[in-house]
């Protein structure tokens, strides 16, 4: 193939609801995007399933209206490369889905990232006080792999032996893509615990080389994993920007691609959004790598995801990480991150009595229910002259979001959200106020994590912010004010498909990682912070966040 022919680039983003595809050119603009549901299932309470043919099916469809849209030839594409949220799939020695699911349908062989079944397993490993919590915030997450490995051990042991694979999801599509089980440095230090290379112990006070730690695996129970040397999660782990292997015959047929064409190696969704974005030139700022500690990148969807990179390793409680080399090569990541941030704002949305009519009202219209709601906070700040802004219109309505937990950096999954100030009112303007509170909270929670980061060495004033939450000039603003810092939205809106078509980029050896990451980025518009009175008024609703998970904590200790 004649590489300075072929220069587009495929990104594949594996969401919570849909496979997503681009087509990108060397200057990291998109060229065309497609997208395909992907199916559901939720068995029963905390339990999310879906099915590993299902996805695949769907990131063919999401190419191929993507490539479409680009108007581009097979023969144009030198490379690809997957995303997905870290969701844990399961198949057999001959590649075929094995159940992961109470129903013991084969076809049901993934546990999505959102699924909570694990939360014992979890508290039983935290309990065991191993040293490779240290390089995970100090605690293990239900949403990560290992307790749910566990779980299905404990609960279903037909299936975790008839398993020959168990897959982070962007590992499985790389493997389907190209037949070689490799492993990506992201997926496995992030959610699988796999050891950094460290120079020295904090426990011995001697080196530590990269690897799976086989005594902690005997502890926590999965003692049959170490015993195999890992063959079921990975002796193969690349770096990121490495080239994984090249696209099968087969797999190119699926997805109407040419054979052979690099596969660059996987990447956890919002991991690729922050390579989309952390490295983008700005006016005014140092070079990298002087500038990353001033930023932190933003990923907002279903959930949020809060990355942010160091030159050494930063043991923070509460947030994930250090990992080393899991996004950005040659620095260290630290994770934060909100469990429920869009769902959260569609449950509010959905679950108020006005929900529907608003819904049917937004149709009808030709509109979405965000824009309605934010142009009915503007009308309700005219109709009431002491007010100069629409965040005033909460002064006395409090949202704590913790709704599905807090992932970080109270880091304990059995939180709760609450809400104080309700009426009897129950008119469209309640639900844009309620609509209005919940945004707040979500960005108060941001602005705790970046508290805690900067207390720990950042200096972060610099938001980078993409994902399906951006697009609603509510969030951003709000974000913005709360926080204190900046928020830039990206020239390319969707910047997880970006950061996948950067490591596509870096496997066909046409551009190292780094240099993609400066290249293939730019900034579009930049929303400062309004300061003053309104920063003032910030600091008492932000000292209510803090006060309300307080008061949880109390009403929790009296039920008991």
């Amino acid at each position: 193939m004649n590489l300075r022919q072929s220069n587009f680039f495929i990104g594949v983003d594996v969401g919570t609801g849909s496979a997503r595809a681009g087509v990108f050119d060397r200057a990291g603009r998109g060229l065309g995007f497609g997208s395909h549901a992907i199916e559901l299932w939720r068995p029963a309470d905390d339990f999310v399933e879906q099915s590993s043919e299902n996805i695949w099916s769907a990131c063919g469809a999401a190419i191929r209206a993507a490539m479409s849209e680009a108007g581009a030839a097979p023969k144009r594409v030198s490379g690809i490369a997957f995303d997905a949220a870290c969701s844990l799939v399961a198949l057999d020695a001959q590649d075929r889905p094995v159940s992961i699911s109470p129903t013991g349908r084969d076809e049901q062989n993934v546990i999505v990232w959102m699924d909570h079944r694990a939360a014992a397993q979890a508290d039983r490993i935290n309990g065991g006080e191993h040293a490779v919590l240290r390089y995970v915030g100090g605690k293990i997450s239900p949403e990560m792999q290992v307790p749910k490995i566990l779980w299905l051990k404990e609960h279903l042991r037909k299936s975790f032996d008839r398993t020959a694979h168990f897959f982070d999801l962007a590992d499985f599509l790389t493997y389907r893509a190209t037949g070689m089980d490799a492993r990506s440095r992201c997926t496995v230090t992030c959610k699988w615990t796999y050891r950094p290379r460290v120079e020295s112990s904090a426990e011995t006070k001697q080196p530590v080389a990269e690897g799976w730690d086989e005594d902690f695996f005997q502890r926590v129970g999965l003692a049959d994993l170490a015993e195999e040397r890992f063959a079921r999660i990975g002796q193969r782990v690349l770096p990121l920007g490495s080239c994984a292997g090249q696209l099968t015959p087969a797999s190119a047929n699926e997805l109407r691609l040419a054979e052979g064409i690099a596969v660059g190696t996987g990447i956890i969704d919002a991991h690729a959004g922050g390579l989309g974005m952390l490295g983008m030139p700005l006016e005014g700022a140092p070079d990298l790598p002087g500038a990353l500690n001033h930023r932190v990148a933003l990923i907002g969807g279903t959930s949020s995801c809060h990355m942010a990179v160091s030159s050494a390793p930063r043991f923070i409680e509460g947030v994930w990480g250090p990992y080393r080399g899991a996004m950005v090569p040659g620095t260290w990541l630290n994770e934060g991150g909100q469990s429920a941030t869009g769902a959260l704002i569609d449950h509010t949305i959905d679950s108020h009595v006005r929900g529907a009519e608003l819904a049917c009202d937004a149709e009808a219209r030709g509109t979405t229910v965000y824009a309605l709601l934010n142009e009915r906070l503007d009308r309700l700040v005219d109709a009431h002259p002491s007010i100069d802004v629409p965040a005033e219109l909460t002064r006395d309505l409090h949202v704590l979001p913790d709704h599905h937990g807090n992932r970080s950096p109270r880091a304990d999954a059995s939180l709760r959200g609450a809400v104080t100030g309700l009426s009897l009112t129950d008119n469209i303007d309640s639900l844009a106020l309620l609509y209005l509170a919940t945004i707040q909270a979500i960005a108060h929670g941001t602005r705790h994590i970046i508290d805690t980061l900067n207390h720990h060495g950042y200096e972060i004033d610099t938001i980078l912010a993409c994902g399906g939450d951006t697009k609603n000039s509510v969030f951003i603003r709000e974000h913005a004010d709360i926080t204190g810092c900046r928020v830039i939205i990206p020239r390319e809106p969707e910047s997880v498909l970006l950061g996948a078509a950067m490591l596509a980029a870096a496997a066909t050896e046409e551009s190292s990682l780094a240099d993609a990451m400066t290249s293939m980025s730019a900034p579009d518009r930049i929303h400062e912070p309004t300061g003053g009175n309104l920063r003032a008024y910030h600091e008492k609703k932000h000292r209510v966040f803090h006060q309300m998970h307080e008061d949880s904590m109390r009403y929790r200790q009296l039920m008991r």
